[in-house]
């Protein structure tokens, strides 16, 4: 059983899930973290960490946010290639400069 970043993830992207994840298996995509499947242990480290209570075992995952399950795989394809996300402290530190990723990330998803 692995873990899934759901919905509320996009436009917080906190990040805080990484820096407990042993095993380094949280990825940066475009609008939202991944958790990779065949790497993730199933410690369940990260799920009280989100503050947006995004994260999921497999099996508990919403049903109006079921189909992140298949988002979450499909991101691991072997055409896609995810960077591993960065610690939530290096993530806060770049949302105030100007053209890095996070700061790039917040002006495209606005926090509602």
């Amino acid at each position: 059983m692995t873990y899934v970043i759901a919905e509320p993830c996009i436009g917080v992207k906190d990040h805080s899930c990484v820096d407990v994840c042993p095993v380094e298996c949280i990825y940066e995509g475009e609008d939202q973290l991944y958790i990779h499947p065949d790497e993730c242990i199933d410690c369940s480290a990260c799920e009280p960490e989100c503050p947006v209570t995004a994260i999921f075992e497999e099996n508990a995952v919403p049903v109006e946010w079921k189909h992140y399950t298949a988002k979450n795989a499909d991101a691991f394809r072997e055409d896609q290639k995810l960077p591993v996300a960065v610690v939530h402290e290096k993530w806060e530190a770049e949302k105030g400069a100007e053209g890095s990723s996070a700061n790039l990330y917040y002006k495209k998803y606005p926090k509602a």
